[in-house]
């Protein structure tokens, strides 16, 4: 028997769809492109759009290219990290994306904050490798007000040094993208392209697409200071010239898929950069960290962005306030900007070019698909 539909229904589900993207709409306008329209109105303002608070360096997983992995170190203090969301709510900025680490080391820590941010109007990342992500983690971060999950994949199996991969994560991962919609949280892979994963990249890109969420794509970038902490300095899966021709066809291939509808963080824009960068030819791009996004380590000082979370240089703390000085800035970009492609710092340039851009985020936001973290 074939059966009817009800139009009443119908027209129930309708109208709850356009309540909860107008909600979506509402708080992705104010924890953004309200800011964006902000900073741009005063210019010569502290008011960054974006922060990333670090709340741990220690991890659960040795990735050879990551040289932020601290040993022993003691996590953000909640009194910091509170102290933090205020000082940048009084400035203006509403979007909170945490950093370390892996911040699920300390989830009592994450849950209090979340639910600490959110009541303060904060759209709040969260990124993670997903392996300490259970379900009860999940309906709490989801019930504190989180707005993203970053889960952080680079292999479908995985191997040495690359050891963050989907199938020792399913289950978890797959109750995170059951429960999205009802707490109102959205998902997203973050895939980081080194010269050992190029076709588990592929392969995770049709993974996310078939789960329906978005990928938000990184290239491999060795640091750009020294860690003394870092082991795998000659380790890292670094893409060299004989990767090349290899990864230039990846990124075709993202951006083929891109421009028939699956769903990525990154602009074409930011994909195309891409095969400039592992070739040392990059060109200067508008870099705006410092003033529109910004770092705060766990001890509550400022870094200019997360590539130079150890650098020496005072740029200001949460108890005295910023130091960030345009014409600092603009020197020290000069140096780095040529040697890094931030993925996140990359966004942050192309959504706040215009209002027209800032709307792009927005959208982007109401109908499911995401703005990246790096």
């Amino acid at each position: 028997m074939r059966m009817v539909k009800n139009p009443n229904s119908l027209k129930a589900n309708n109208n709850y769809g356009l309540r909860r993207r107008a909600k979506k709409f509402s708080k992705a306008y104010r924890s953004f492109l309200h800011p964006v329209i902000k900073a741009r109105l005063q210019p010569n303002s502290f008011r960054p759009v974006i922060a990333f608070l670090f709340t741990d360096l220690n991890c659960n997983l040795d990735c050879y290219y990551c040289y932020s992995r601290g040993k022993e170190i003691p996590g953000m203090t909640l009194e910091v990290a509170k102290k933090s969301v205020d000082l940048l709510r009084a400035n203006g900025c509403r979007v909170l994306a945490y950093m370390g680490g892996e911040p699920l080391l300390r989830e009592n820590f994450i849950i209090e904050l979340t639910r600490y941010a959110h009541k303060r109007d904060f759209y709040i990342y969260l990124p993670t490798n997903g392996i300490l992500m259970d379900e009860a983690f999940v309906d709490e971060i989801g019930d504190a007000g989180v707005a993203a999950v970053n889960v952080a994949i680079d292999a479908v199996s995985g191997y040495e040094g690359i050891p963050k991969a989907f199938n020792r994560i399913k289950s978890q991962f797959e109750y995170l993208v059951k429960q999205a919609e009802r707490h109102d949280y959205i998902p997203f892979l973050n895939i980081n392209i080194t010269n050992r994963n190029l076709q588990d990249v592929k392969d995770l890109t049709e993974l996310a697409f078939n789960y329906g969420i978005a990928v938000d794509y990184h290239i491999n970038e060795p640091p750009l200071i020294k860690y003394e902490t870092y082991e795998h300095e000659n380790e890292g899966a670094w893409i060299t010239e004989n990767e090349f021709q290899e990864v230039d066809a990846l990124i075709d291939w993202l951006i083929h898929k891109n421009l028939n509808g699956y769903t990525m963080v990154n602009s074409v824009n930011h994909l195309q950069a891409m095969k400039c960068f592992i070739r040392g030819q990059q060109p200067v791009w508008n870099c705006r960290a410092g003033q529109l996004s910004m770092v705060i380590r766990l001890d509550g000082s400022f870094a200019r962005c997360f590539e130079f979370y150890e650098d020496k240089e005072d740029w200001g703390n949460i108890y005295d306030g910023p130091k960030f000085d345009r014409t600092r800035l603009n020197v020290r970009k000069q140096e780095c900007n040529p040697h890094c492609l931030s993925t996140c710092n990359f966004q942050v340039s192309h959504y706040t070019r215009s209002v027209l851009y800032g709307m792009q985020w927005v959208a982007k936001h109401v109908y499911g698909s995401l703005f990246g973290i790096s």
